[in-house]
């Protein structure tokens, strides 16, 4: 629904095509100081325009209106009591379509989740758990996964991972952490240095009250480009490739935060070029929304 314009929007429209930089400025400052409210009118513009050059100018404007929408919405998120990774996952989603509907993307997990689930029980060892939850994810599913990229974004998003059957290692490990939530099993993404990695964790392990090495409290790893599970020797054997030494806070489960701080600046490396330079530059200053 197109807003009942004012004389002084009608005249910010207007300014839109100024060759004067400085002018158009002010005017698409002001233009976004009357929020997403006014989108209807700049799109009822755009098609209206033939100038591809004011066209550019229009689609920057609504750019600016969804990111500042999208700054005070992760900002939100960060400072809530409980950080829901799935509602992360989709926030930065909402950078690149900011018209996403979240409903959809919620069904198709929530359908996942129940075929797992139908396929637990109590007598089944933590392998045997993680085992279900590949099975359904990766071979019935037929989920795919590669090596973090940064040729395509959608990669990175969690609805497009969900349509398109394809992820990267850290959008599948999300979704890997998202059913294992759902599901109550103690699947943590770890700090390994390079990689995103999960860990199945022992259901007595606490991170807020446990003092002793993160590490002797997990069963096994998990990749999440295949679902495969790995042992404490190939970690191990990992370290020595890379020449680091293991350290105890390697081990501690990252917190939602953290993890989704990281997807910001994984997808950022997907905008390294001149004309894309904006978007990598508004990635990173969402990401370090994040800091603590």
């Amino acid at each position: 629904m197109v807003m009942k314009p004012t004389s002084e929007i009608a005249a910010l429209l207007t300014l839109i095509d100024d060759p004067d930089e400085e002018v158009f400025s002010t005017v698409s400052s002001r233009i976004v100081d009357y929020g997403k409210i006014i989108i209807p009118n700049l799109e009822n513009l755009w098609e209206h325009t033939i100038s591809e050059a004011v066209q550019e100018r229009i689609e920057m404007i609504i750019h600016r209106l969804h990111y500042t929408d999208l700054v005070q919405d992760i900002t939100e998120w960060k400072n809530s009591a409980y950080h829901d990774l799935l509602f992360g996952a989709l926030l930065v989603a909402r950078f690149q379509y900011p018209e996403l509907q979240t409903s959809p993307v919620i069904q198709e997990i929530e359908k996942i989740r129940r075929n797992v689930w139908l396929e637990l029980n109590s007598f089944l060892t933590p392998l045997e758990q993680a085992n279900v939850i590949s099975s359904i994810v990766y071979n019935y599913y037929n989920l795919k996964g590669s090596e973090v990229g940064y040729t395509n974004p959608d990669d990175f998003f969690i609805h497009k991972v969900l349509q398109a059957r394809k992820g990267n290692t850290l959008s599948n490990g999300i979704l890997y952490l998202v059913l294992s939530e759902l599901l109550a099993m103690p699947v943590k993404a770890i700090n390994i240095p390079r990689q995103f990695v999960l860990a199945f964790f022992n259901n007595d392990y606490d991170s807020s009250t446990y003092n002793g090495n993160p590490q002797k409290k997990i069963h096994f790893y998990i990749d999440a480009t295949t679902g495969h599970p790995f042992t404490h020797k190939d970690v191990e054997n990992y370290f020595k490739r890379i020449n680091v030494l293991a350290r105890p806070d390697h081990f501690k489960p990252l917190p939602a935060i953290k993890v989704i701080q990281v997807l910001l600046q994984e997808l950022a490396c997907c905008f390294d070029v001149p004309q894309k330079l904006y978007k990598r530059n508004e990635l990173l200053q969402l990401a370090s929304l994040l800091n603590k």
